[in-house]
């Protein structure tokens, strides 16, 4: 029992952030993400002797079944766009910006975070883990119990619903 407090702080305390902002992406929801950032840390901490390998996969499929339990529980309830608006990233060189410039910024963040959150679920959960996220393939593979080519498939349909919806369309390969 007391190795949990250290053994978590150092394998599952630099992941928090991508935590909560996986359960936000899913969610759509700043509070529920809360609670379900709140169980799937409290899931790790109970079961940190059971990590191996890397601990950010690891800690994102926690919660990700953490979301699936929230919605079974509350039935997945959605959020306005004002609601989305107000989680908004900071970046550290808010001090040097303009007003205009900082509004422009947080602008095109509100309608990027509203544009992932339009995508259905398993397309969004793909998008939010691979390119925000930064897992590979395989990673996601695991952590979502899906085949690597689905996630390959869902990742691409996910994007292009993205670029859609911005009125971007590719350019075919020759």
């Amino acid at each position: 029992m007391n190795d949990r407090a250290p053994r978590f702080s150092e394998f599952i305390g630099p992941h928090i952030d991508a935590a909560y902002s996986f359960a936000r992406f899913l969610s759509r929801d700043p509070d529920a993400a809360e609670d379900i950032t709140q169980d799937a840390l409290l899931n790790a901490f109970r079961n940190i002797g059971a990590l191996r390998g890397e601990a950010r996969p690891w800690l994102l499929a926690i919660v990700r079944n953490a979301y699936i339990d929230w919605r079974r529980r509350c039935g997945g309830r959605l959020v306005t766009g004002s609601d989305a608006e107000a989680v908004i990233a900071q970046t550290a060189d808010d001090a040097l910006e303009s007003p205009e410039t900082a509004l422009i910024r947080q602008g095109d963040a509100a309608e990027l975070r509203h544009a992932i959150e339009a995508i259905p679920e398993p397309f969004r959960e793909a998008l939010v883990l691979r390119d925000l996220e930064g897992l590979s393939y395989r990673e996601l593979s695991e952590i979502v119990g899906a085949p690597l080519g689905t996630v390959m498939s869902r990742l691409s349909r996910a994007r292009r619903m993205l670029a859609e919806r911005f009125g971007l369309t590719a350019e075919p390969r020759q």
